[in-house]
């Protein structure tokens, strides 16, 4: 009963209701904007860059600049915990046969104690299935892991915490607990069914990767992928582009109304992984103000702590400090770079930042103010179209038959 209370009545934010931006005015830093048009005349404008919260208003240093960078690293880390992009625990522990993730968990990368001496405060539990799940098999299988997932936060309910906005991440974090979101799943799981995507939103789940189905594929989105996207604004789930092509990520960025996610994506032009983004892209993702999550993994980022900031560095050059973030990609089966073997290691990332002179402000917007400004674009963008729109029953026969 405690979950549903909570799923019925969210919690809300210090200082800020927990509900979407409202029209009448929104936050773009130290000043209040008042729109100056009728809001009925943008119905079909991109999502708007004055309304997001850009970065904190005056941002005031936690650290002693004297102390060494691991020990400035832990204080910024207290005040803007990390916000972790992607993890894949879920479909790790299928394989377990018992675990207990508050005690700690040897088998896995991440438990709670490690998660704690990370200084994490929020991360995204990817639904995502194994190459070959299609049809009813991928939209079950969602369903079981989401089943999984939903069960493992409430029996560690010591140190875990659902969350479904930015908002109740935030008083997740203020009870002591890690705030869980569920997702990204993979877009295999809505069986081509708008139907299935507000059912899987009403159920938790808050991000889908858009690549690998017929309507998101090399060529792009067909018209049934752009009002899967339209809808998924419509509801608030956010449009994960990760390991999508170049013309899906183009054509996402142009009509979303809301801000978008890469999940796992660092810089090709350090390291020429297929699923990196290459240099004109980044500077696409700052202009349409989504967020790039570098994955803290070998293959993608490379083998060092110093190569993960170099993505890290470049990615803020590009698309700016708005636009980076960071993804752990625990769990996964992917090999971690030296010193970042699991979640406890996020400090020394962070020390190795402040090492390269990175400002506080601009590693408070990587670790924690990025991904709470895409939740609450989502939810801004959800409460708009909303108004504007009933929810669709276009089906794929209809509009790419």
């Amino acid at each position: 009963m405690a979950d549903l209370q909570d799923d019925l009545h969210p919690a809300v934010e210090v200082g800020r209701a927990d509900e979407p931006y409202p029209q009448e005015a929104v936050i773009v830093g130290p000043e209040v904007y008042e729109p100056v048009s009728d809001p009925d005349d943008t119905a079909d404008e991109p999502y708007p860059q004055e309304a997001v919260i850009v970065g904190p208003e005056v941002y005031e240093p936690v650290s002693d600049p004297d102390d060494t960078p691991l020990t400035r690293a832990r204080a910024v880390l207290t005040a803007h915990p990390v916000a972790d992009g992607y993890s894949g625990l879920p479909w790790a522990l299928r394989r377990l046969p018992w675990y207990d993730l508050e005690l700690g968990e040897s088998a896995v990368d991440a438990d709670v104690p490690r998660l704690r001496r990370g200084q994490v405060g929020a991360v995204f539990w990817s639904l995502q299935l194994p190459e070959g799940y299609d049809g009813d098999r991928a939209v079950g299988a969602t369903l079981e892991q989401l089943d999984l997932a939903k069960s493992m936060v409430a029996a560690h309910d010591e140190g875990l915490r659902p969350a479904r906005t930015a908002g109740q991440v935030v008083d997740a974090r203020n009870c002591g607990r890690v705030a869980v979101l569920f997702g990204p799943a993979g877009a295999a799981a809505l069986g081509d069914s708008l139907g299935v995507l507000r059912a899987l939103h009403a159920l938790g789940v808050r991000v889908l990767t858009l690549a690998g189905t017929s309507w998101a594929g090399a060529a792009g989105l067909t018209r049934f992928g752009e009002e899967v996207v339209r809808e998924m604004n419509r509801v608030g789930m956010i449009a994960d582009l990760a390991h999508a092509s170049t013309p899906t990520i183009r054509r996402v960025l142009t009509i979303s109304k809301a801000p978008v996610l890469f999940t796992r994506s660092a810089a090709r032009a350090l390291r020429p992984h297929p699923a990196n983004l290459p240099d004109e892209l980044l500077t696409e993702v700052g202009e349409a103000k989504g967020l790039c999550l570098v994955p803290l993994t070998a293959e993608q980022a490379g083998p060092t702590v110093r190569d993960v900031a170099d993505h890290l560095d470049h990615v803020r050059t590009l698309a700016g400090p708005e636009c980076v973030g960071l993804s752990g990609t625990y769990d996964t089966g992917s090999a971690h770079p030296q010193e970042l073997g699991d979640t406890s290691c996020y400090p020394r990332l962070i020390a190795e930042l402040l090492r390269r002179g990175w400002e506080e402000s601009d590693v408070a917007l990587l670790t924690w103010g990025n991904v709470q400004r895409v939740l609450r674009g989502a939810d801004f963008a959800a409460h708009t179209a909303q108004q504007r729109r009933p929810p669709s029953t276009a089906t794929i026969a209809e509009l790419d038959g």
